[in-house]
């Protein structure tokens, strides 16, 4: 045989040992996770849930999704195994890097605005004053539709009119 016909086979196989190869240490990874779990740890289930662990046992957890809530789950249900950090951004929205909030840039551009008079009337005045951006108020456009909508049934009504007017029921099939 030639070599050039063995080619496709070897790349397949070597391509075939590759995907397993990877496939095997996601495994080990995931079982590793699993088995450094510890009680009061934060963890996402593979259904999405987020819950802390209260027992881990050799191949059950015992989570605490609330109060009063213990959920009996498989280890291989686990998804993720969370820092607290991230479980209670998460669970809770509570964000516990405060150096990151210099950074931030601020909701209202109002302290991008100030100027440093002593006199704050100019700025409260400033802020008094609407800008008319050629909206409509909410009760304007809400009159406005309904005019339209009538105005529709109106035009509909007088077109079933016509039609009726123009045939007088009187076929002349032969």
């Amino acid at each position: 045989m030639n070599a050039y016909t063995l080619l496709p086979f070897i790349v397949l196989i070597a391509a075939m040992f590759l995907m397993t190869r990877s496939a095997k240490k996601k495994q080990q990874q995931a079982a590793q996770m699993r088995n450094e779990m510890a009680p009061g740890s934060g963890v996402r289930t593979i259904g999405g849930m987020y819950a802390t662990v209260k027992e881990v046992n050799e191949d059950t957890v015992l989570l605490d999704a609330g109060p009063g809530v213990e959920l009996l789950f498989a280890k291989n249900a686990i998804g993720a195994v969370l820092t607290d950090d991230e479980y209670n951004r998460i669970v809770h929205g509570i964000e516990h890097d405060l150096k990151s909030d210099a950074g931030l840039v601020p909701d209202d551009a109002s302290s991008l605005t100030e100027t440093d008079e002593t006199d704050g009337s100019a700025a409260a005045a400033a802020a008094d004053d609407k800008i008319d951006l050629g909206k409509k108020d909410a009760d304007e456009r809400g009159a406005d539709a309904v005019q339209a909508a009538e105005d529709k049934a109106d035009a509909a009504e007088a077109k079933a009119e016509d039609e009726s007017k123009k045939t007088d029921g009187d076929s002349d099939a032969k």
